[in-house]
């Protein structure tokens, strides 16, 4: 099975195109960017005034929650009032969960339905059970009779219809057979599929939206090349559930969504935070853009070792065990280590002493990376490693052009403690990487070796013959003109070295170099970070990585570390699953989060969800260890897991009650008084009072 044209190029993936009203969704139309408004639906002036200030910022398509017939009701007068306030062009979506009579209703007044197919007509019970063959197709039959009206009506009416598939919310029907895998999210929107074409409906829309970003992107690949298999072509929806808020919520996003942005896949994105919506529109809007700016309507020449990696099933690419420092080793069981660039020698003291402080004592810097142009800044450089004072396990050393093997040589003795030597080698320099990996293993240190994709095929034969040992690579500076993009770079650059045989570490750097079309805001920076490393990551791919576009070494630092947590990686704090918030929300979600997170930020490997309500709520958080969630009006439930151990508290207790309950599973430990808050940059974006 194949999921997209090219894993080393951005080639857009054909759809048809999906009117969504006047908007088109696929086809030859540019990604779409919508959000969804947070308010009670039946509060109609404030839902319409929501719309408005979502259309004004950019929003192209606005989804309003319908959890009832009475709210789907009020869809008609949101309707009116937002053509009358001049936004006629911008086409509204009634999301739908369990009530068909709801959507029944939702679709007379909107040019768009969603519907949850793990929750659309079906009661869950959570229920262990066995389901024979007889027994499915007696549920897919009740299906088809539940979910054919809708179709009916949409086909008659002109309609959209999204089929939006949620890892949390699966039925027990796909539960007991798949599992709450990304097979069975893909299997749960077929059979909504199935049924629309049956009455040869064609105006739609799916998503595979997961709160887990590997798994997300595995399920929409997987989707993709299900859905070619039947001959299948229907246009994407790319979202992240549950992404939380902050920094964490956007590099999230960011992965999950650009990863398969940059594979060509993807027609209308929402990024989904829990801040107010106008403030998911810049993000998305800059991803679509990054994304858009990489389209190819003419495909490059493929490298000639393919790409090796299973695209459905994560599995960390495996590499020789390497030390580069006594508490920096690189292996399968080891996770990426942290680098962190600086401009020059002089950056060397005053960086260190800021990267030694208690509040990075969970996310420490293993090694500085330090420009070497000349012998003496080698000399003295040489003569620091190793210091305690540095604070970190080893330095990368990046080697200006002149500086050959027979100058360094005498040089590197002098060492006083791990090197890794960075050298860029182009194609015809075979040689001169033989030498300078000779020298670097002489004298005990490492080299990370440069290259382009183009020079790795054309350096196969030395690779083959020089070994892992002591060896990282990296990307060129250059890049790979061939892709168009870091990621599709890095890809041939693994793929050229599984042809040669040579399991060494990969090193993912994040340079001026590899961002994508942008401005120079951090956001800017934090996208094109979270999208190359997280998408590598999310591969099994990197074993070191370096954000190297921030001249703070703090920051850079923090962000590097807030990456590998967002794919997974790496985890170094705590881990925060929030909803974005929606009509059927029971508290408010941003100051809980925040409020929980003051009081639990500091438990470094703890999951904690927090759920406005309870629609996708157990499923969603089925990876996480507590569950804060909506129960009812004031009332929270507490959750481990997906069991619910404590029912309707009163909101007023239920901080308290949560905390109490993470001690009794023995997880709590007290905050350090003397380190700063651990959510680290997440400050970048707290306290926004402007979109």
């Amino acid at each position: 099975m194949s999921y997209c044209a090219s894993r080393f190029q951005t080639l857009r993936r054909v759809t048809p195109e999906v009117m969504v009203g006047a908007v088109g969704v696929g086809g030859r139309n540019p990604v779409r960017i919508q959000s969804m408004t947070t308010s009670d639906t039946q509060d109609v002036a404030a839902t319409v005034r929501q719309s408005v200030a979502l259309a004004e910022v950019g929003c192209e398509i606005v989804r309003i929650t319908a959890p009832n017939v009475a709210a789907a009701r009020c869809l008609k007068d949101i309707r009116a009032q937002f053509d009358a306030a001049g936004f006629r062009h911008i086409p509204l979506v009634a999301d739908i969960h369990f009530l068909p009579g709801a959507a029944m209703e939702a679709v007379e007044h909107v040019e768009k339905v969603r519907v949850n197919p793990g929750n659309y007509a079906d009661k869950k019970k959570f229920a262990v059970r066995e389901y024979s063959d007889s027994d499915y197709d007696s549920e897919l039959q009740r299906l088809h009779d539940a979910f054919s009206p809708l179709v009916l009506r949409c086909k008659e009416l002109g309609r959209a219809l999204r089929i939006g598939t949620n890892h949390g919310s699966l039925s027990d029907r796909i539960m007991n057979r798949y599992g709450d895998t990304p097979l069975g999210m893909v299997e749960s929107a077929l059979e909504f599929l199935r049924i629309a074409e049956s009455h040869g409906f064609r105006q739609l829309v799916l998503s595979m939206k997961a709160s887990n970003p590997k798994v997300m992107i595995q399920a929409y690949r997987l989707l993709v090349a299900r859905m070619a298999a039947e001959n299948m072509h229907y246009p994407l929806h790319l979202g992240v559930t549950e992404a939380g808020d902050g920094e964490d919520g956007r590099i999230k996003s960011a992965i999950g969504i650009g990863s398969l942005l940059w594979d060509g896949l993807g027609d209308t994105i929402r990024v989904s935070l829990t801040e107010d919506s106008v403030y998911e529109i810049p993000v998305a809007r800059q991803l679509a853009d990054k994304a858009m700016s990489l389209w190819r309507e003419s495909p490059a020449p493929e490298p000639a070792a393919p790409d090796r990696l299973d695209p459905y099933r994560f599995e960390k690419r495996a590499v020789a065990p390497l030390e580069l420092g006594p508490r920096s080793a690189l292996g399968p069981a080891h996770p990426p280590r942290v680098v962190v660039r600086l401009a020059g020698p002089d950056q060397l003291a005053p960086a260190a002493a800021a990267l030694a402080t208690r509040a990075l004592k969970d996310t420490p810097a293993e090694g500085l990376l330090l420009p070497v142009r000349h012998a003496g800044d080698l000399a003295a450089l040489c003569e620091a490693a190793g210091s305690t004072a540095l604070a970190v396990d080893f330095l990368a050393l990046e080697l200006a052009p002149a500086l050959t093997p027979d100058l360094i040589q005498p040089l590197l003795a002098l060492s006083r403690g791990p090197l890794l030597l960075v050298r860029e080698f182009g194609a015809g320099e075979a040689g001169l990487l033989a030498d300078f990996a000779a020298v670097v293993r002489r004298h005990g240190h490492n080299l990370a070796a440069a290259l382009s994709p183009t020079a790795a095929d054309t350096l196969r034969p030395v690779l083959s013959r020089l070994g892992a040992d002591r060896l990282v690579f990296t990307l060129a500076a250059a890049g790979d003109p061939a892709s168009g993009h870091a990621l599709g770079g890095y890809r041939r650059l693994a793929a050229a070295l599984a042809a040669a045989g040579l399991a060494a570490p990969l090193w993912i750097r994040n340079t001026a170099a590899t961002a994508v079309r942008g401005d120079a805001s951090f956001l800017s920076k934090l996208l094109d970070a979270s999208v190359l490393t997280g998408a590598l990551l999310c591969d099994g791919v990197g074993d070191l990585v370096s954000v190297e576009t921030e001249s703070d070494p703090v920051r850079s630092t923090r962000l590097a570390y807030n990456v590998l947590q967002g794919a997974g990686a790496r985890i170094s704090k705590t881990e925060f699953v929030a909803c974005p918030s929606c009509g059927r929300t029971l508290f408010d979600l941003q100051t809980t989060t925040q409020r929980i997170r003051a009081q639990t930020g500091h438990l470094k490997g703890v999951k904690l969800a927090i759920m406005g309500c309870i629609v996708n709520g157990p499923g969603e958080m089925a990876d996480a260890d507590f569950g804060y969630v909506g129960g009812a009006p004031g009332k929270i439930n507490l959750y481990v897991g997906k069991n619910c151990v404590q029912y309707n508290i009163p909101q007023a207790e239920a901080d308290a009650r949560l905390i109490a309950l993470i001690k009794e599973h023995g997880k709590w430990t007290d905050p350090d008084p003397g380190a700063a808050e651990s959510a680290g940059v997440y400050s970048e974006f707290r306290n926004v009072t402007e979109p």
